[in-house]
This record gives C-alpha cells, structure tokens and sequence, in this order.
C-alpha cells in the first residue's frame, strides 16, 4: 500500500467517524461518507467495500491506540491474573497519571471522542454497539480497575468497591463533559478526584498496616 492510499484511507476513518458522532452509524450511509469525502461513491468503495469494514477499521484503530498507550505508561495487560500481578509492583502514582491521560483521550482528542459519541448514540439501538460501549467505557474500564485494587488491596470485594468509588465519579464526567460550558474546569475535577482518592486510599491501607503492627 502506497502512503497516498494509506492517508486516504485514514481519512476515511476520521471523516467517517465524525459523521457516525454526530448522525449515528445507522443514520451515515456510503453515500454520506463520499460526499463529506468529496469523492464518488465508487471511489470510496475502492478503499472499503462497505461501512461495517469501515466501523471494524475504526475499531482496530482505536484498539491499536489503546495498546500504543498502555506500553507508553508501562501498565499491566493481558488476563485477569497477569494484571493482578502486574499491578503489586505498579505505583500508585503511575497509576493516577494514567487515569487523568484517559480522561483526556476520551474526551479531548479527536477520534477517540468521535468514537466515544457515535458509542453513546448507538447503544441502545445496536447490540453490538451496545458491547463495544461496555467494553471501552462501562463495564471494561471498571473491571480493569478492579483488577487494579485487586493488586493492591487483599480482599476481593474490597476490590470491587474501591473501583465502583473510583471510576464512577469519572464516568459521570465522561457523560457531563459535553455539555459542560467549562470543559478545563472537568479536567480539574478529575485531577481533584483522583488526588483525594488516592490520598484516602493510601492513608487507610497505612492505618491498617498501623493496626496490625500494633497487635503484634
């Protein structure tokens, strides 16, 4: 593949994607995608010969990303066990400054935002969309978490709680972020957030450890 062919094909992806942001997937057809491309319709097929290889081009790219950005913070990936582990030599602090990139990768850069739209637009009217939006916003980043406190804490259901407290103040801002006037003052809060947790957090698991040394 030429590096002409490759930059018209990953423009297909961003302009595609912005339409399925703002019209839904369901709402966007080929037709739509060539106009915004300003190409024909047959043209637009010789790069992708339909818009589900679009949208599985879209989602490869956003796993590919996804993948580039855990190895650049050095987290933990792979089975449920490995993350575990991976996680009691992870420091805190490395996981606090992951949180708060995220944040700023769903809701500041362009094609993860798109994606995170057209993800919101399409649950309900897609199955499939349904469990990409839990894979990559709900249930998955929740899970990870818990797999996070899990390393880091000794009871499992302890685990879970912690990662319900953590990432439900910062899915609630995923969903309020749009709309927000002050979108700097979101990112403040998420900073705030993840600050106090990790502060209440720490200072507990040092009281516990306090106790136990004591009753020794």
């Amino acid at each position: 593949m030429s590096i002409r062919e490759k930059n018209t094909k990953e423009r297909i992806l961003d302009e595609a994607l912005k339409l399925f942001a703002q019209s839904g997937y369901k709402g966007t057809s080929m037709n739509d995608i060539a106009d915004r491309m300003g190409v024909t319709k047959a043209a637009l097929y010789k790069h992708y010969k339909s818009k589900q290889e679009i949208l599985d081009s879209i989602v490869e790219k956003m796993n590919q990303m996804d993948q580039e950005r855990v190895k650049e913070y050095d987290m933990p990936e792979g089975n449920m066990k490995e993350v575990v582990e991976g996680y009691r030599s992870t420091a805190l602090d490395k996981i606090k400054e992951f949180t708060k990139v995220q944040f700023l990768h769903w809701t500041q850069e362009e094609f993860p935002c798109c994606f995170r739209k057209m993800l919101t637009l399409e649950q309900y009217r897609d199955p499939k969309m349904a469990k990409l939006y839990q894979n990559y916003l709900s249930g998955g980043p929740l899970a990870y978490i818990e797999n996070v406190f899990r390393g880091l804490t000794e009871h499992k259901e302890e685990a879970k709680q912690l990662a319900l407290d953590f990432y439900g103040p910062i899915f609630l801002l995923y969903s309020i972020y749009d709309g927000a006037e002050d979108k700097e003052r979101m990112i403040e809060l998420v900073e705030q957030h993840v600050e106090r947790f990790s502060k209440q957090f720490m200072d507990k698991k040092e009281g516990v450890a306090d106790a136990k040394r004591e009753s020794k």
